[in-house]
């Protein structure tokens, strides 16, 4: 049987599944394949509103917690576990979602806003409004970034990651509106220190209930008086600021910027086209543009997945759903081994990128981790296949553009079981780096 026939299209399908989605679930890139590029960008970047993947994943409340009882006391151990117990629920509920997802277009932006918008639970604690941030920036994944930078300057997990609850005018407190313009709306250097000492007056008054993730206005701690941010002088409040800060041009550089760094390239220039894209500050569209640059050949397109990335992806295609693995427990600490898990940032600035997650290490941790979910893995697309047969089953199966002379001769081993050959493909460069 002959081998594959790499294209461009071929290459530039992989990239798409893989970087604005979560991987292919088992006969998605063949699929993909016989429609065609054109038809099956139109497909992935087109989201539909009826998915019957994420109709299986209920949906999960949390309570009002109250405050931490005091230490060293039933109550307070009751309200660890609880916690504990709330913490691990969102986690694998998020998981989840990106596993079982039919279209994977908004959940897969959302992973993305939620490293730029970074919030952890380590901070928050509380998983009540860490689950309302996740949908709100599930709410405005694709849409208006003005619309989503609307929401997220209120948003209470966000004011309390960043101090914002003890931002009042006696005292303004400068962490949430520094890190509103350095990390959030227009980057490093197109701000002086001025603007971050106005613009947290701007921002004062702004408070939350933190057990509740609610926000609360008091206009007694507000700076109403009339002042200057970016030379512009009047009275002002989160709004007012959003608006401000998303209609310069350093917005829209620096937020298609952060996109296509994170789903192209962090070599590679970023075509100009796209900043044109995002003129109106509309999400989808700078996407679109983003994926007529896929079958771009060159090694400075490869992008390195990141453990969540990684785990997902292959849960889709062994059809895995993670809050059901053997001791769900094992999921997040594995992924704590490998240095991510969702709603754990380890700070404002996001996760690592690209080939800060190759090591020694991590390629140890991804071995184990795989032993444990290949023995709960559903193999069948590799059921009585060998040589040739087998190369191009895994390849379609996994949504990879070819695997290497190398990684092929290791499937060629006579002495490696089915579990192991996927074990291989799994772990091998073609799968962790999307070429």
């Amino acid at each position: 049987m002959a081998g594959i026939a790499v294209n461009p299209d071929r290459l530039a399908l992989s990239r798409l599944v893989h970087r604005f989605g979560f991987g292919p679930k088992p006969g998605e890139f063949k699929s993909l394949l016989n429609m065609g590029l054109t038809r099956a960008q139109t497909t992935l970047l087109n989201p539909s509103s009826d998915d019957l993947g994420l109709s299986r994943v209920a949906n999960i409340d949390f309570p009002d917690r109250g405050n931490f009882p005091p230490a060293n006391t039933p109550a307070r151990t009751d309200f660890t576990n609880n916690m504990k117990a709330d913490r691990l629920a969102l986690e694998l509920w998020w998981l989840d979602r990106m596993a079982l997802a039919d279209h994977c277009l908004i959940e897969r932006l959302t992973w993305f806003w939620h490293g730029h918008w970074a919030t952890s639970l380590g901070k928050v604690e509380y998983a009540r409004p860490m689950k309302a941030q996740n949908e709100t920036l599930r709410k405005f994944a694709i849409g208006n970034f003005r619309d989503q930078a609307q929401s997220m300057v209120i948003d209470p997990a966000l004011m309390y990651w960043l101090d914002a609850g003890s931002n009042v005018k006696t005292g303004p407190n400068e962490n949430l509106s520094r890190e509103l313009m350095e990390l959030f709306t227009v980057g490093v250097g197109r701000y002086k220190e001025v603007d971050v000492k106005a613009m947290a007056r701007a921002l004062t008054g702004y408070t939350i209930s933190r057990s509740a993730g609610t926000f609360i206005f008091n206009p007694k701690k507000h700076d109403d008086s009339s002042f200057t941010i970016f030379e512009s002088t009047g009275t002002w409040n989160a709004a007012q600021v959003i608006d401000l800060l998303v209609a310069r041009d350093d917005n829209r550089s620096f937020i298609t910027d952060r996109l296509w760094f994170r789903f192209m390239s962090t070599t590679l220039a970023k075509p100009t086209e796209i900043e044109s894209a995002f003129t109106s500050r509309e999400i989808l569209p700078a996407v679109k543009k983003m994926a007529t640059y896929l079958t771009t050949a060159d090694i400075g397109m490869g992008q390195v997945k990141s453990p969540v990335e990684w785990f997902v992806s292959l849960c889709r295609a062994l059809k895995i759903t993670p809050s059901a693995v053997k001791n769900s427990k094992q999921v997040i600490n594995y992924l704590e081994k490998l240095g991510q898990v969702p709603f754990n940032p380890p700070n404002v600035g996001g996760w690592p990128y690209d080939e800060a997650w190759l090591n020694v290490a991590s390629t140890q941790y991804r071995i184990a981790f795989l032993g444990i979910l290949i023995d709960q893995a559903d193999l069948s697309p590799m059921a009585g296949l060998s040589g040739a047969q087998m190369e191009i089953a895994l390849a379609e199966w996994l949504g990879i553009s070819e695997f290497s002379a190398r990684t092929k001769a290791v499937f060629n081993d006579p002495g490696l079981t089915t579990a192991q050959i996927v074990t291989v493909a799994l772990s091998s460069p073609e799968y962790l780096v999307n070429g």
